[in-house]
């Protein structure tokens, strides 16, 4: 009679039980994520040296810092500099005033327009025309702000093309460069003539992630184009929007320094004044260093509340956000 063998147990550790399996060794990096990591060594450090090492500096909100004789030997204010935040300066105020208007505007109007011009890109059928508008809609992303702010002087100013234009017609004249009434309007409009075609770039990568079989589906089925993207196209950039928005509100008491430096002689302090500018004339040109890097501190430290708490607020509604909890 032919008797089965059993199977052999697997040998014993020290502990009398079987032996665990030895974890597996991790590969060495090959030549090509050196490369990579060699490539990231120059923006590493640029980030450490301009924007990691800088931090210690805000130690001046609670000195009254003098810059010759350092940081060091400057004496302690305590929460001195915090006072035109708590007690509520006229100036602070007015700069977080406008701040948060100019936020809220291009919130709503700016933020969209890379979307709408991501979805018209992506119904373009030929290539060419689409490589070709892209091209042109990137392009005002690399120019200065001095560039823009003079191009826009010459085209709306009190001479400029518009108005000589008007003036040749005997239109009349139409006053925006200067005009205080409507400057919020002029800056929201360089914002979206400058940055909208660069914006576009992430959302034309979601877009060509979408698979077209959705599309012959919902097609099959009757839907229509503007039903395709109401249910296929903005679905699959949802999560995107949702991610940029939240990035957004970190930076959103930031609105354009160099954009409404260039431009505020010509309305008044009263009207253009921004946080960021406010830290600028009170600490660069008044010579409160304390108090303009008490309100960058605080402004830095909303910014980053408004980032966690409207990533708990994706989370909450089933989206990853910036980071996973």
């Amino acid at each position: 009679m032919t008797m089965l063998r059993q199977p052999a147990a697997p040998p014993a550790g020290e502990d009398g039980g079987a032996e665990k399996p030895r974890p597996r060794r991790l590969r060495p990096a090959g030549r090509r994520d050196i490369a990579l990591l060699w490539f990231a060594i120059p923006g590493l450090a640029a980030m450490l040296l301009f924007h990691y090492i800088p931090l210690l500096g805000n130690i001046i909100a609670f000195q009254d810092y003098q810059p010759f004789i350092g940081i060091t030997h400057s004496p302690w204010s305590g929460l001195d500099n915090f006072g035109v935040i708590f007690n509520g300066d006229d100036q602070f105020l007015r700069a977080l005033v406008n701040t948060l208007e100019l936020t809220l505007i291009q919130v709503v109007f700016v933020f969209p327009v890379p979307i709408v011009l991501a979805l018209l890109l992506n119904s373009l059928v030929g290539e060419r025309v689409k490589k070709a508008v892209q091209n042109v809609l990137y392009l005002p992303h690399f120019l200065s702000w001095v560039v823009i702010v003079a191009l826009f002087q010459q085209m709306l100013g009190n001479t400029g093309m518009l108005n000589l234009f008007l003036s040749a017609h005997d239109l009349g004249t139409w006053s925006i460069i200067g005009n205080p009434d409507m400057f919020k309007a002029l800056l929201t409009s360089q914002v979206i003539w400058k940055d909208a075609g660069w914006g576009t770039i992430l959302f034309l990568a979601a877009l060509s992630r979408v698979d077209s079989n959705l599309y012959e589906a919902s097609a099959m089925d009757g839907a229509s184009r503007w039903r395709q993207t109401w249910h296929v196209t903005l679905p699959a950039l949802r999560g995107l929007v949702i991610l940029l928005l939240i990035l957004r509100l970190g930076d959103a008491l930031s609105v354009g320094f160099e954009q409404i430096l260039l431009q505020q002689t010509a309305v008044g302090l009263d009207n253009s004044e921004v946080l960021d500018t406010y830290v600028f004339n009170n600490g660069l040109v008044g010579g409160q260093w304390g108090v303009a890097a008490a309100v960058g501190l605080v402004k830095g430290a909303v910014g980053v509340l408004l980032v966690l708490g409207a990533n708990k607020v994706a989370h909450l509604f089933g989206e990853e956000g910036v980071y996973r909890s």
